[in-house]
């Protein structure tokens, strides 16, 4: 994450947030020791506001409208974060907020691609396959998968570290076309320098983690949290011996998994299997 001075406000609502907070405290000639007075908040509450590591509680963006005379505008940015985070189901959304703030992201995924590197038809194959999707509710849900994505566009994006089972390059998802186009993606992503792709072959016999996919966030100066699938949503802890728990079996996966530049050709060899060169 970016320090405050070079937060890039068109990476997410949340950053826009914190770069207009800090510019209109800077701009009313207050520190954030006498806002954080002026508010009754803490001065590392008013630091990861305006860093954008932490989403803003709506007393808080209240009382900061408040103190800094801003007549409204800064809970104007709140609804319109609040907008953009009604796309995402309600128990994923604390989460969200973590993936923004994260400086490294450790993703295991058995099943499919994951979440940040899926292309618009993937995900949208995904999400109109779900009971009772409507064409409108899926392409709300795909924008808002594209929006999380913009997290890897930072001028410092978070370090991505993504292992895969080697089922999900072979498991259909739409047609030929896509998953070809998936297949691409990930060979591109994988070619950049925050974002590395490993996959666990199927000869590597490994049992770990086959109950479902995880992802491990780490923040400059937070204690690190781990999202964990389940059926139909997810569940989201910084519980000390659950994160214990979880770093272990992403370590015993990866310690199996192929490397980078190995992982990379398979991947381009799936490609071609599925709709050729």
């Amino acid at each position: 994450m970016p320090h405050a001075g070079e937060l890039d406000p068109t990476t997410s609502p949340i950053a826009f947030f914190g770069y207009e907070l800090r510019r209109y405290r800077q701009g009313a000639g207050l520190t954030q020791e006498t806002l954080a007075r002026r508010t009754g908040f803490a001065l590392g509450t008013i630091s990861m506001a305006e860093t954008g590591r932490r989403r803003p509680a709506d007393d808080f963006v209240r009382r900061c409208d408040k103190a800094l005379g801003v007549d409204g505008a800064l809970i104007r940015i709140k609804e319109m974060m609040d907008n953009v985070s009604a796309q995402l189901p309600a128990w994923f959304r604390p989460w969200a907020d973590i993936e923004q703030a994260a400086d490294h992201l450790r993703t295991w995924e058995p099943l499919l691609v994951p979440g940040l590197l899926q292309t618009p038809d993937y995900a949208r194959v995904l999400f109109s396959g779900e009971p009772r999707a409507s064409m409108e509710r899926t392409e709300m849900d795909v924008a808002a998968r594209l929006e999380r994505q913009r997290i890897l566009e930072r001028e410092n994006p978070p370090m991505l570290w993504v292992v895969i089972d080697e089922g999900v390059l072979s498991g259909r998802i739409g047609d030929e076309t896509i998953m070809a186009r998936q297949l691409d993606h990930l060979v591109e992503a994988g070619c950049l320098p925050c974002i590395t792709i490993q996959v666990l072959p199927f000869g590597a016999g490994s049992t770990v983690g086959l109950l479902g996919g995880f992802v491990i966030a780490q923040a400059r100066g937070l204690a690190n949290t781990v999202y964990m699938e389940s059926a139909g949503r997810g569940q989201v802890t910084d519980r000390p011996d659950d994160v214990a728990d979880i770093t272990i079996k992403y370590e015993a996966i990866r310690a199996k998994a192929l490397p980078q530049r190995v992982s990379l050709e398979l991947i381009r060899e799936m490609r071609g299997r599925w709709i050729g060169n």
